[in-house]
């Protein structure tokens, strides 16, 4: 590990030169990965990201922090189920699909992906008032 917290890395003793990957890297592809798992309603962001995504521009990297540790990768991820699901069997989902995504993505293993259920959502039973215009 670098002093700059950018992950280097020698893939397979190449002599070409080498690769650098930054920790906002893995952020977002373990946002992207963990909103994929069925069950998860969204990641919790902060207060500057909601307003960027009012905007319209997406935060990949939300509700996911990485710290590059001396034993490995650790990967913390917050996120809001939806009501009804079993939320150990979202979170082993989560755990699975970031294994995977970093694993065939940059050949990184993690030494730990941590999941942090911070809310639940309810779907919205009602309909919408239907109005009827008057002749």
């Amino acid at each position: 590990m670098s002093v700059n917290n950018i992950l280097e890395m020698n893939p397979g003793g190449n002599s070409l030169g080498k690769v650098e990957i930054a920790p906002e890297v893995i952020e977002i592809i373990a946002g992207i990965a963990a909103s994929e798992v069925e069950g998860v309603a969204s990641m919790r962001g902060n207060f500057a990201s909601g307003v960027v995504e009012r905007f319209g521009k997406k935060i990949h990297g939300k509700g996911v922090k990485v710290e590059l540790l001396e034993e490995g990768i650790r990967v913390d991820v917050y996120c809001v189920m939806k009501f009804g699901v079993s939320i150990p069997t979202v979170a082993q989902g989560i755990q699975d699909n970031i294994r995977q995504a970093l694993i065939n993505m940059t050949a990184l293993e993690t030494e730990e992906i941590n999941i942090h259920v911070v809310g639940i959502q309810f779907e919205n039973h009602n309909p919408e008032p239907e109005y009827q215009e008057e002749l």
